[in-house]
């Protein structure tokens, strides 16, 4: 086994994997349209050997779009691929200045959010985060899945920043960027001390997950419910087992998601589901069934986002697309693009996160429809912010003797 680094305007590639994707582009969208041929050609390796990535979704490992240099393992003749070990969950340590991020996009509906990893364990080969791990000088890829980053210090990171003098209360949003409640959290317990500080301080927290690991944390979220100061989402992407296991290998089971909202609900905290990512030609028929399914679980609100594919997720999103689901592929690329301008993606405000187009349409009309139907989306929760409890040490003032 040998590694060629290459700049990346000189990079090798799987000729035979580029020549199939290629065929595949070709055929459903004309000859010149052939992206994914194009992005692999500049930006993907090899493909990872099946035995080495068992339990990821992603199969390739492609070098981030900030590196100069490009680096792709192959076979010198001596079958020593086979030698490499399976990728393995690592974790380090990452010591931010700050664990409040702020965001000013017109198409969200907060302005803050907290993230206690980078990276996500579940692996979910649509994950839009992906492409931050390039920031780090790591892949997309694999990488994302495998090399992860906890923040130890985010609850006093935050019991700081909550102590600012003129700190005004909104709501904190966790899990819009990677997963709070991935497995790794059962040994770090950094969501656990996160909460524990927003409820001394009584600040309203929004959840988005799709682990019931978030059971664990009944008793801290009951509490705060009561005051109006939590609600939680689970997000059920499809009731598909197989699909499931490929596209989200490490994420909970449909069937545990749904119990989580039961869980969840029958404690008293306001639960909803998000149905999210919707993938055209793959899950979108499932819309009716995730939400009749999540409203007798106990939902009482719904939500849903299309399919995105920025940056590196398109290529990561085709290569999966193309081992699992190879008869579908012509099919999902054409409606994922009928919804984006023709293109893989269009992150234009207000477009991104539901797509144009008919066929979004008859996605927002069937979901609106069946959310009718089931009495979901009725009456929406506003959290408090009028409980909020300012430190006292960020107001004290030194006394001169």
């Amino acid at each position: 086994m040998r590694t060629a680094i290459r700049l990346r305007d000189d990079s090798p590639w799987d000729r035979a994997k580029v020549e199939q994707i290629a065929r595949a582009d070709i055929a459903a969208f004309g000859a010149g349209r052939s992206e994914m041929a194009n992005a692999m050609i500049e930006e993907s390796g090899i493909r990872v050997r099946p035995e080495r990535n068992r339990g990821r979704s992603a199969g390739i490992n492609p070098s981030g779009r900030f590196e100069p240099l490009t680096r792709h393992v192959f076979d010198d003749g001596w079958d020593s691929l086979e030698d490499l070990p399976p990728f393995k969950t690592e974790v380090q340590v990452e010591k931010p200045r700050t664990i409040i991020t702020r965001n000013e996009s017109p198409d969200i509906s907060f302005d803050r959010s907290i993230n206690p990893y980078r990276g996500c364990e579940h692996g979910c080969v649509y994950c839009f985060a992906r492409p931050t791990h390039a920031y780090m000088g790591l892949s997309p890829g694999l990488d994302f899945e495998a090399k992860l980053f906890a923040k130890l210090d985010a609850a006093k990171l935050l019991d700081k920043e909550l102590s600012k003098k003129g700190y005004k209360p909104r709501t904190i949003a966790i899990g819009t960027n990677t997963d709070p409640y991935q497995p790794i959290e059962k040994q770090y317990r950094i969501m656990r001390e996160i909460l524990e500080v927003l409820e001394s301080r009584r600040h309203p927290v929004g959840i988005v997950t799709k682990s019931a690991l978030v059971t664990r944390d009944i008793d801290i979220l009951s509490r705060m419910a009561e005051q109006g100061l939590a609600k939680v989402a689970l997000s059920v992407t499809t009731l598909d087992r197989t699909i499931a296991r490929t596209m989200e290998p490490r994420a909970s089971t449909p069937s545990k998601r749904l119990e989580a909202i039961r869980q969840l609900t029958e404690a008293g905290i306001p639960t909803s589901v998000m149905v999210a990512p919707i993938v055209p030609g793959l899950t979108d028929p499932e819309i009716e069934r995730i939400l009749d399914a999540a409203r007798a679980a106990g939902a009482r609100e719904a939500g849903y986002v299309i399919l995105r594919l920025p940056l590196e997720v398109s290529p990561i999103f085709k290569d999966w697309l193309l081992r699992h689901y190879p008869d579908r592929y012509r099919h999902v690329m054409s409606l994922v693009r009928s919804m984006r301008g023709g293109k893989d993606y269009d992150s234009e405000w207000s477009k991104r996160m539901s797509g144009t187009g008919p066929y979004a349409w008859q996605i927002g009309r069937r979901f609106e429809l069946a959310a009718q139907r089931l009495g979901l989306n009725l009456e929406r929760r506003s959290l408090r912010t009028d409980l909020f409890v300012p430190s006292e040490a960020g107001s004290e003032q030194l006394v001169l003797l």
